[in-house]
């Protein structure tokens, strides 16, 4: 039995007043979803463990079953293990926004979606201006990168940007949790002040301004920590994994899939965006799994996690008809995508037979509503299917339907360990393909 996890960033919502009090899930055309949800198991999932905040890094590494308590160092190493950079001990690694802050507000935590090829201008600038033996700034994509001061220390006390647009970006500087934090937290401090002279200084940032654009304004370090330790899951699930890959286009998710022993699958025209190649990674995700990619593995890769963030930025941006979108191109230009390649069709009154054995999750990592434009760490729906599984009474997948699933409520390790005790073989039908 292979083994897929589709992860909706953001995807799961509040009841909206203006969508008749319905969540977007449940506003939303989603005949895919709500296929994997009739024809399979469901449940609820807590994700954010007490006393972390719910970001992403946090959310998708606890839905592949790693103990916060024992891993979490923040979204820093995460970055840096994407972009191929080592790590050694002492190396404190920070991820490194490109904001726009416009006098005492920061606008936005994005400066208006940078190109990648922008934002490494930049980066190069300030490296030329503020880099020295002990700190280095590394390109990541469009507005997220990453900053990496050797022997800094990591009880610092760092605002996701993310979670205060609009507000007064002097009320969230950075902290220094214990006194032996200060200094690394005053460096920081003036890192951020340095940026703030010299970025509207550049040209590119010129030309943004005068094209009416927002300009990365000022960097904003934050999510630091030190190597994190995480066994492979080639080692804790040797029986069902032997080969895996990820797929996205965001950097922490690619530094939780190398931590986790998983190959890196680059997909052209994938953005983290709405305007993302759904196609494309759902077309990366079969030829993982069937083994078509020239670059995977024989037989194909046993596990891949395929992560889509669009609905994450449109929750970030408070936007509900693009969120709507996100999760309705999810739905449309993925999931069935993906169903009806493998042999699982929408259609009911056709046969379903798959051409593999193949376990499916669909989750999203953690709310992200557009009234708040931030992460929650309420629990998410999640629903697994594979072939020959007994349904529950789950009609639609949502927060709401999702709460009467068979599986309850689960949290810690048990959702990945439910997930990979799916059955390794299946009975046959008369054309060789597996029983549903």
């Amino acid at each position: 039995m292979k083994h897929l996890i589709i992860l909706g960033d953001g995807m799961a919502d509040w009841h909206v007043p203006s969508l008749g009090g319905k969540t977007l899930l449940q506003h939303a055309s989603t005949p895919a979803m709500d296929w994997l949800a009739r024809h399979g198991r469901c449940g609820m999932l807590k994700t954010v463990p007490d006393g972390f905040h719910p970001g992403s890094e946090v959310a998708n590494s606890s839905i592949l079953g790693y103990d916060q308590h024992l891993v979490y160092e923040g979204r820093g190493p995460l970055e840096a293990a994407s972009i191929g950079v080592e790590l050694e001990p002492g190396d404190f690694a920070l991820r490194c926004n490109f904001v726009c802050i416009e006098g005492d507000i920061l606008k936005n935590h994005s400066c208006g979606r940078l190109e990648t090829e922008e934002g490494d201008q930049l980066i190069r600038f300030l490296n030329e201006h503020l880099a020295n033996d002990r700190i280095h700034f590394y390109t990541g994509v469009q507005y997220r990168h990453l900053l990496v001061i050797k022997g800094g220390n990591k009880h610092i006390l760092c605002t996701p940007p993310h979670d205060i647009p609009g507000q007064p970006w002097r009320d969230h500087q950075i902290t220094a949790e214990q006194p032996e934090a200060e200094d690394t937290a005053a460096l920081l401090r003036e890192l951020v002040r340095r940026s703030q002279e010299l970025l509207p200084t550049h040209p590119l940032n010129k030309q943004r301004a005068h094209e009416g654009k927002d300009m990365a304004s000022s960097i904003w370090p934050w999510g630091g920590g030190y190597r994190p330790q995480m066994m492979p899951l080639t080692e804790r699930f040797p029986e069902q994994i032997h080969h895996g890959a990820v797929i996205t286009a965001v950097d922490l998710i690619r530094g939780i899939g190398r931590y986790a022993g998983l190959r890196v699958i680059n997909v052209p025209g994938a953005t983290g965006l709405y305007d993302t190649n759904y196609e494309g990674k759902a077309q990366a995700a079969i030829d993982a799994l069937l083994g078509t990619d020239p670059a995977a593995p024989a037989g194909g890769d046993d596990f891949v996690y395929l992560h889509v963030e669009a609905s994450d930025e449109a929750g970030h941006d408070g936007s509900i008809p693009l969120k709507l979108q996100t999760i309705e191109d999810l739905d449309h230009r993925l999931i069935q995508l993906i169903l009806e390649k493998l042999g699982l069709m929408i259609d009911e009154n056709k046969e379903q037979s798959s051409i593999l054995p193949l376990s499916i999750a669909l989750l999203p990592d953690h709310p992200t509503p557009c009234e708040h434009r931030t992460h929650t760490a309420e629990p998410i729906p999640f629903v697994i299917y594979y072939p020959g599984i007994t349904p529950d009474t789950v009609q639609t997948f949502d927060e709401d339907a999702c709460r009467q699933g068979a599986y309850g409520f689960l949290e810690g390790d048990e959702f990945i360990k439910e997930f990979m005790k799916t059955p390794s073989s299946l009975p046959l039908n008369e054309e060789g393909g597996h029983l549903l």
